[in-house]
């Protein structure tokens, strides 16, 4: 049996000590600032940098990642005789996972022996992340490509993404609310909660006066939803409001007993359509 390595991109917000202990490569998305020259890598700026960035004004435009890029890092793989297995960026958000799906096209045929698969998650930011976590323990369990990729499978449309946001300006500059109730939530004080569908789409579910409150909601998601509330692996991540983050990983112990693994940063890629204030978790749920 051929080893394999596992691959993704940077839209996972894991940090990249994180991905490099497990084991797993990635491709970068990258993000330029309108009226600057500049671009960066999702890892090229620091997180507090990037947010303050947004506070003052600046508008982040964020890219996909080119086939010749997945060509780059699937060959380097390839080459070592080992096989690939491609956890990409929800298709619904970007066309990310498109490119990697071309450039396994474009490889099978240079390496007819070695294989090549992609997984679209139909996750993002550290729900794509979760996933990709799951996969590097499954591996270290002894299991192969092909049992992987169908835990992957199996486990992605219970992966819950819940998340809400501080200012409403940001989901205004991507479509997501209109100016109208942009302005109108702002004034009030009202926080969307929001997640990620069964086809990798962003969708508004329902409204929370106050932060507390938005956050609280986050966890009452966790409650109706989790499949194992007290031993499930859960991961949160957050757009430069730790302490929101902290808040809610107590909340969470506090009242199923789970131990947060993780508090990951949203990287610019992300938080870009999102904004400062973001703050997410993820679980596996009886759905999505």
């Amino acid at each position: 049996m051929a080893d394999f390595v596992i691959c993704t991109d940077s839209a996972c917000d894991l940090d990249t000590k994180v991905l490099d202990s497990l084991g797993v490569r990635y491709a970068e998305l990258t993000f330029r600032f309108d009226g600057e020259d500049g671009e960066y890598t999702n890892y090229g700026m620091e997180s507090k940098v990037f947010y303050d960035k947004m506070r003052e004004g600046g508008i982040a435009k964020t890219a996909a990642i080119n086939s010749e890029s997945f060509i780059a890092l699937f060959s380097e793989v390839l080459d070592t005789g080992a096989d690939v297995l491609y956890l990409g960026f929800s298709s619904g958000l970007s066309t990310t996972f498109n490119s990697g799906r071309i450039a396994a096209g474009e490889l099978a045929e240079k390496y007819p022996d070695r294989k090549i698969e992609v997984i679209d998650t139909l996750a993002a930011s550290a729900g794509e992340g979760l996933l990709v976590y799951l996969a590097a323990e499954k591996k270290k369990s002894g299991a192969s490509l092909d049992e992987v990729a169908a835990f992957i499978r199996e486990t992605a449309p219970k992966l819950c993404h819940w998340f809400t946001v501080d200012d409403l300006v940001y989901l205004k500059r991507g479509g997501r609310v209109s100016p109208t109730v942009a302005f109108v939530g702002n004034l009030l004080g009202i926080k969307p909660v929001l997640h990620v569908d069964d086809d990798g789409h962003l969708i508004n579910v329902s409204k929370a006066r106050g932060r507390k409150n938005a956050i609280m909601a986050l966890a009452d998601k966790y409650a109706e939803l989790a499949e194992d509330k007290a031993g499930g692996t859960v991961f949160i991540s957050q757009a430069d409001c730790k302490d929101d983050a902290e808040f809610l990983a107590k909340v969470l112990n506090e009242k199923h007993g789970v131990k947060v693994e993780s508090i990951s940063n949203i990287g610019p890629v992300i938080g870009a359509h999102s904004g400062p204030g973001t703050l997410a978790l993820f679980f596996v749920g009886s759905k999505r």
